[in-house]
Formats: structure tokens, C-alpha cells, sequence
């Protein structure tokens, strides 16, 4: 099995692109909202982590945020309850695809908690700056505060970039990105 992990900054497009590969993706931020939304678990972690911040079940995306903005270490102690859990599901994910040519991993903090394999084939999806900076504010909750937290877990673009076997250009442009991914996969089959 190729294992193929997507790279880039945040709203560069990484899970637009993952997606055009054609084969299963992992996407860590969507097993994230799922166990907000259905972890019992995690909610009676963070709830006891977190009691001036957690208080309802499905957890909210609204107390997630005030906690990370209330104080600036909560946010290691959000992820040292809910990796531990997207980590058991990418498990599952492997292991029920173990028999495909090809998997796509969509995790923002795959170099950054050490998830890659030597093997694994990275892609960066790069995008200018400008545009991804449009897409983010128009997100419905875009929070800045919060972007700078997160942007704080990830390495620098930079690093990423060099680390990658291959890049994609994103300009948001449905056809192009389609064509360039297309491109990289012949490369690496």
C-alpha cells in the first residue's frame, strides 16, 4: 500500500486535493468533529480537563473555541485527549484499506506528531498566501486568534515544503488542481 500524506498550510485546500486523488482519504479534522460529536469518552476527558469551558454534549465547537482563547495552554490539553483518539481511528482506516494500492493521508500535524513513515510519499499543496487568506475569512467562525494557535502547532511552510516529494499548485481553480494532481500520480504508480 502507498500511503500518500497531504501537506500544507492551513486553507491551502489540502482536503479539496486529497479528495481528487480518487483513493480512500483519511481526514483527521473530519474524525475530530465526529468525536466531538459522538465521543461520550472524549467529552467526559476534556469535560473533567476542561470544567470552566465543557459543559454540553455533543460538545460544542463554541466552547472548544472560548476555551482556546481563554488560555493559550488549553489547547495541549485538548490534544492530548482527542489525538490519542484520531490516531485509534487512522488505525482502523489502514488496517479496513489494507489491501488498497493507495491511501491518502489528510492530517494537518502529520510531520509535527510524527505520523509519517520513511516511505510515505508526501505532497505539499501550495497556494498564495493572499488567497488562502480570503478563503479563511470567509469561513463561517473563522476566528484569528484561534488560526494563530493552531498556525503555532504547525512547522513552518518552508519545512514542509522541502520535506515534500511533490508539489501541487493550488490557485482554486477546480480543473487545475484536478490536472495537477492527476500529474503527480502518474509520477508516483
Amino acid at each position: 500500500m502507498i500511503r500518500i500524506g497531504i501537506l500544507g498550510d492551513i486553507g491551502s485546500g489540502k482536503s479539496h486535493a486529497a479528495k481528487q486523488f480518487g483513493y480512500p482519504v483519511f481526514n483527521a479534522d473530519f474524525e475530530v468533529k465526529k468525536l466531538y460529536k459522538k465521543s461520550k469518552k472524549c467529552y467526559r476527558k476534556l469535560q473533567r480537563t476542561l470544567p470552566k469551558y465543557i459543559f454540553s454534549f455533543p460538545i460544542k465547537k463554541s466552547e472548544i473555541s472560548r476555551a482556546l482563547i481563554a488560555r493559550p495552554q488549553n489547547i495541549l490539553k485538548i490534544i492530548k485527549v482527542i489525538h490519542p483518539e484520531v490516531r485509534l481511528s487512522m488505525y482502523s482506516f489502514l488496517k479496513k484499506n489494507k489491501n488498497k494500492k493507495v491511501v491518502i493521508l489528510d492530517i494537518p500535524l502529520l510531520l509535527e506528531n510524527k505520523i509519517n513513515r520513511k516511505k510515505d510519499i508526501l505532497v505539499f499543496v501550495d497556494a498564495k498566501k493572499q488567497e488562502i487568506q480570503k478563503r479563511l475569512k470567509r469561513r463561517k467562525n473563522f476566528n484569528s486568534k484561534i488560526f494563530q494557535k493552531l498556525k503555532k502547532l504547525q512547522l513552518p511552510v518552508e519545512i514542509k515544503k522541502k520535506k515534500s516529494d511533490y508539489i501541487i499548485k493550488n490557485n482554486f481553480n477546480n480543473y487545475l488542481l484536478k490536472k495537477n494532481v492527476k500529474k503527480v500520480l502518474r509520477k508516483i504508480l
